[in-house]
């Protein structure tokens, strides 16, 4: 029964441990943390990937998980996972996770309508600043309850609203939509792109700070400040 709660094998970076996605989260990590501490010299050192499957970890359990193991002398350098709740919690800790291959989701979210006209579209709705070296994917929209740090990326296929400065890189309308915005209350992107258009940085930028949306008009990227 036991060894039915992980299962531990060499990967090319460093050890892949996958954890029962059933069994109770308290057996899993109190069996893992013995295994560790049993073969102490096998583990030391490794670089841990951890695989999740379906189970949604939230993210104190998934935070517990990393500091196992870093109690251990081990790092957590990605998570494989099935689940989007895993995966939020992941990026949550800057966690890496295998979300860069595949559009991130909200499980619990609801598509509602704008106006009785419109059947709305799925977004993702992160609430923190994006820190450099992340990348966020969405297959509709993604709204930014803070700052997008130089040498992070926003991919989405619809619109990116970021609540905060937008410094890094976006791809908006990325499937080939070009009415898709770009919208944010500091526009200063490293790179921002909207379907098969993209600039450097806003034409005729204004030393006011205003909020401002980019879209594509007249076959180019146009910047227009909200007041």
């Amino acid at each position: 029964m036991q060894d039915e709660l992980i299962a531990i094998k060499g990967v090319k970076d460093g050890l892949l441990i996958s954890l029962s996605p059933t069994e109770n989260w308290q057996s899993v990590t109190d069996h893992l943390a013995s295994r560790i501490d049993d073969r102490a010299d096998f583990f030391a050192g490794a670089a841990i990937t951890v695989e999740l499957g379906t189970r949604p970890v939230p993210k104190y359990e998934l935070s517990s998980l990393k500091a196992l193991l870093e109690r251990r002398g081990l790092s957590l350098s990605l998570v494989l996972s099935d689940s989007d709740t895993t995966r939020e919690s992941a990026l949550a800790l800057d966690l890496k996770t295998d979300s860069n291959n595949r559009p991130l989701t909200t499980e619990k979210q609801e598509t509602l309508p704008v106006d009785p006209e419109e059947t709305g579209t799925w977004g993702v709705l992160v609430r923190r600043t994006i820190r450099s070296g992340r990348i966020v994917h969405s297959e509709g929209h993604v709204v930014v309850l803070g700052d997008v740090n130089p040498g992070a990326q926003v991919i989405a296929a619809g619109d990116i609203i970021v609540w905060g400065k937008l410094r890094g890189t976006v791809h908006a309308g990325a499937h080939g939509d070009e009415s898709a915005l770009v919208c944010a209350l500091e526009m200063s992107p490293s790179q921002l792109r909207i379907a098969g258009y993209i600039v450097t940085s806003p034409a005729g930028k204004r030393r006011q700070i205003v909020p401002e949306m980019a879209l594509i008009r007249d076959n180019q990227i146009v910047v227009e400040a909200r007041r």
